[in-house]
């Protein structure tokens, strides 16, 4: 039946998205009907009234509706504010949730009908390789030696609480379960939890009273693992290995053994900029880590034992698995017919033994009796790897999936460390430090000083000394004492939780080589690099990755990295890594430094030039990519984007930032999870094994086109610049017509909003630039300049034969196409009416008139240019479905914005008088800004 009514679905002339409307009308029904019962009919008036009016205002552009909507607006008291700013919050994230689950309705739709494997599968991926002529062995081999890892991390644009998280993960689940037939009663009961869950949502509390802690951000993070990971990744392995059975079925369905996506966390280990992460939060986030994945796997072990009822009076066994169920503490005699039972209790203690000495306090299940803890993770997955072995020789191998299979894979995947902590600190911390070190070791009187030849000299120098420079028996600053105490517990960690606990280091602002070589010495002086001896080669603990961000930093990335390659110790380090270097790149500073266009040409640039250096030296390169939520940060779809890398820059090797606002959006939904994750793979899959066309006529047309590119950079380049960074008065221009300030008052995150005390726009953090911009509805950091550098680059030549050429260049050139696609996004979400007011915000109108005209005729340029390009006169005209996505939240979302200006003028009005604060208005603006980042989800 479901199969017939899937099909239909997919005939032309059937609305495929008349559910998504019913679950939209349906969630906004509920929350109407809350809104009456909670708050009454006549702020439900109100909430419909400004809703109608502000329709109005965008589709008539009726200038007597925005005035009516102004004085609405105006004369609401603070507590219809409130229920007003909450009620369109809520709509736009209950729409989120009806969005998730029609997606995974039309996903199963396609797969119940039997269409084609959809673009970004990895069906999809083997398809096209298999077509190409891509062997089995090759495809094998990818996964042995791939990496891919989604890297999760805390930023202060972060709005969800765990709470709201919890309650709208049971309004998924109920909608979901509005799709089976249920009988009158069954449906009652779900309308009737629905709507309580929504009730649920109206009564909890948006926003947090106090400031987020580190310990707080890494409990949100694990929250993911418990929805999503746990369970979805190793059931992706499971999937992926079908499906290469399926293709290549010569080969058989064989256990990939390698776990090649695998988990990373910046939460707890990145200090750069961060006061409040030293030692003892690395040491928390390991020990929660830890007590997470070992639920889990006490959780399952219980599950099975309580499965695995197989009596050897019925079958027989392995030694190997009786000899572990004789060393079980299980004595009972009621199962001693029963093996893997027994085992399992085995297995149990020994988890409960482990779990307590990695930090656990609370195991809710007491073991039978003592057992040794494990010593490592690969001692449990072999344990149940006899259990495995056993069931699939002796007639049980059908019971071996789910749970257990499912639980091996996930020992090879989470270890007992869950996810590997990176470390991130600031390149001038590392020098400070070091200069402190050489003077009180009496190495060199003052190391800053010197020229970029004379330090790498003597770092080399002190890199081959087997003395240290630290001394017990001195005291350091308060600086070098916590930098130093955070390499001693990065070498614990790894001893107590496994080398994948910690093994990267990150730097940030990498400018030179020595750079490089002080965090190398950083790590000798720790115990974490060791020298080589007569019977050990050099080793070192933690990679050292170079992080390039300013777009000065990108061009000088290949330089700096054929340097620090040719040393003979960096060397000897790579050969002992597997030969293998990773190097990250910053999409968000980039893009801050120099506009959107110019940021995504520096980075394509840095990529190739890096292939060419790594190639070059024989080191294979993993690039790390630090893409933000927003396009204006790197954003934009994962799968897009990773095919549009460089030739070269991926094979097999890729990890990438999941960044705080975006998390929710792919992640706290297990469905939507995993085809996130899948997206990742097969992405990778593709982008690494496609043969590639090495025709010369193609090589000639990519040189023109990047010839194209370099061009139109520059020029865009100068536009940005000249608005942001040279044009006067344009700081109090955006301090004044965004909701910078009030993002920095709102408790988001652990980290402060800017690096310095200061209103310059060098100084403030990318993330909330970008994010400001994306509330204000102009996303300026995701186009600016584009419309500005091609039109004067077409004006430059005949107009018709460069306008060809850059169509020619959106049709065959991955790279500019994901761009234009990317930029189209923004644009759609982009609201020239609803942005200019908040150019109202701006006290100085020839200020205000000034900046705000030349960001009008800059959108217009690029509007005109783009259409020019793609022939597109309407706005993602190649995705109606997001288009319409938008187009739907807009109704509910343009208020919020109304709404937000209005409160930012009372409290900025009141911000004036001494002592004068009205904690009801900076309470709405937080929660406006939660709504307007939930209504534009990833460029919020």
């Amino acid at each position: 039946m479901a199969k017939q009514s899937s099909a239909i679905d997919e005939q032309p002339g059937v609305d495929k998205d008349a559910p998504l409307k019913e679950d939209i009308r349906l969630l906004g029904r509920l929350l109407g009907d809350v809104l009456r019962e909670q708050e009454g009919e006549e702020v439900f008036a109100v909430v419909e009234t400004i809703r109608q009016t502000a329709v109005r205002f965008r589709r008539e552009a009726d200038a007597g509706a925005a005035k009516e909507l102004d004085g609405m607006l105006k004369i609401l008291t603070r507590e219809q504010t409130i229920s007003v700013v909450r009620a369109f919050s809520y709509f736009s994230h209950l729409a989120n949730i009806a969005e998730d689950q029609h997606h995974i309705r039309r996903r199963r739709a396609h797969l119940l009908a039997g269409s084609k494997p959809q673009q970004g599968s990895v069906n999809f991926a083997l398809c096209k390789l298999k077509d190409a002529g891509v062997s089995q062995e090759t495809v094998s081999t990818f996964f042995q030696d791939a990496l891919i890892a989604p890297v999760l991390t805390a930023h202060p644009t972060e709005v969800q609480r765990k709470s709201i998280l919890d309650a709208e993960h049971d309004i998924a689940r109920l909608l979901a379960e509005r799709d089976l037939p249920l009988t009158p009663k069954e449906r009652a009961a779900n309308m009737h939890l629905l709507r309580a869950r929504v009730a649920t949502l109206w009564q909890t509390r948006m926003l947090r009273y106090s400031k987020l802690t580190v310990a707080d951000e890494i409990e949100n993070a694990l929250s993911y693992y418990r929805i999503t990971f746990l369970r979805e990744l190793p059931g992706l392995y499971d999937d992926i290995e079908g499906d290469i059975a399926a293709h290549y079925p010569e080969a058989g369905e064989r256990q990939i053994e390698a776990p090649y996506v695998q988990m990373g966390s910046w939460i707890g280990g990145d200090r750069d900029g961060n006061p409040n992460v030293n030692a003892g939060t690395m040491r928390h986030a390991l020990e929660r880590h830890a007590t997470t994945i070992l639920d889990f796997y006490l959780d399952e072990a219980h599950a099975l034992g309580a499965e695995l009822s197989i009596s050897t009076l019925m079958v027989a066994c392995s030694p190997a698995l009786q000899a572990l169920a004789d060393a079980s503490p299980d004595t009972s005699a009621h199962r001693s017919d029963e093996p893997y039972r027994r085992a399992l209790i085995g297995i149990y203690a020994r988890l409960a033994s482990t779990a307590r000495a990695l930090g656990a306090t609370n195991i809710l299940r007491k073991e039978v009796g003592h057992a040794e803890p494990y010593a490592d993770a690969a001692g449990f997955a072999a344990d149940l790897q006899v259990l495995i072995d056993s069931l699939e020789n002796n007639h049980g191998g059908m019971l071996v999936k789910p749970r257990l299979s499912t639980l091996k894979r996930a020992a090879d995947i989470f270890g007992f460390h869950l996810a590997s902590l990176d470390m991130r600190q600031s390149s001038d911390i590392h020098e400070r430090v070091l200069a402190e070190l050489f003077a009180k070791g009496g190495a060199q009187a003052d190391y800053a000083s010197l020229d970029e030849d004379a330090k790498v000299a003597l770092l080399l120098a002190e890199l081959s000394q087997p003395r240290l420079l630290y001394s017990p028996y001195i005291a350091y600053s308060e600086e070098t004492d916590s930098e130093l105490t955070i390499l001693r517990a990065a070498r614990e960690i790894r001893a107590r939780y496994g080398a994948r606990a910690i093994r990267n280091y990150i730097i940030s602002h990498t400018e030179t080589v020595s750079d490089l070589l002080e965090v190398l010495l950083l790590q000798k002086e720790m115990g974490l690099l060791r020298l080589a001896t007569a019977e050990a080669e050099a080793e070192l603990d933690l990679m050292v990755i170079p992080l390039f961000e300013t777009i000065p930093d990108l061009q000088r990335a290949a330089g700096i990295m054929e340097q620090v390659m040719a040393l003979p110790l960096v060397k000897q380090l790579i050969a002992k890594q597997g030969q293998i270097q990773e190097v990250m790149l910053g999409y968000s500073d980039s893009n801050k430094d120099g506009g959107f266009l110019t940021s995504n040409w520096e980075l394509y640039k840095a990529e190739t030039h890096l292939v060419t250096v790594f190639e070059s030296a024989g080191v294979k390169l993993r690039l790390f990519h630090g893409r933000g939520g927003t396009v204006g940060r790197g954003g934009g779809p994962s799968y897009e984007a990773i095919l549009a890398q460089p030739q070269g820059t991926v094979n097999g090797q890729i990890r990438l930032t999941e960044q705080g606002e975006i998390i929710a959006s792919k992640f706290s939904n297990a469905d939507i999870g995993r085809r996130n994750l899948e997206l990742l793979v097969a992405a990778t899959l593709e982008a690494s094994l496609m043969p590639q066309s090495a025709d010369a006529a193609h090589q000639a047309e990519l040189a023109g086109f990047e010839a194209v590119m370099a061009d139109i950079s520059d020029r865009a380049y100068k536009a940005y610049r000249n608005l942001v960074y040279e044009t006067p008065g344009f700081t109090d221009y955006f301090f004044a017509a965004t909701p910078i300030a009030e993002i920095a008052e709102l408790n988001l995150g652990s980290r402060p909003a800017s690096r310095k005390s200061t209103k310059r726009i060098e100084d403030l953090r990318a993330i909330p630039w970008g994010f400001s911009w994306g509330q204000c509805r102009l996303l300026l950091p995701g186009w600016y300049g584009f419309g500005s550098a091609i039109g004067a680059w077409v004006a430059a030549g005949p107009r018709e034969e460069r306008l060809e050429q850059l169509r020619a260049m959106h049709l065959r050139w991955p790279f500019f196409a994901t761009l234009l696609s990317n930029m189209d996004m923004v644009l759609a979400k982009t609201d020239l009416a609803i942005a200019s007011r908040y150019a109202e915000l701006v006290a100085d109108q020839e200020l205000r008139e000034r900046i705000f005209k030349r960001i009008t005729e800059e959108h217009a340029n690029t509007l005109e240019i783009l259409q020019s390009i793609t022939g597109a006169g309407e706005r993602l005209a190649g995705n109606p479905l997001l288009a319409r996505s938008i187009q739907n939240r807009f109704a509910y979302l343009d208020p919020l914005n109304h709404l937000q200006v209005e409160l930012i003028k009372r409290h900025r009005a009141l911000s004036n008088q001494p002592g004068k604060v009205d904690e009801r208005v900076h309470r709405g603006i937080h929660l406006s800004i939660n709504g307007v980042a939930a209504g534009l989800r990833n460029t919020g």
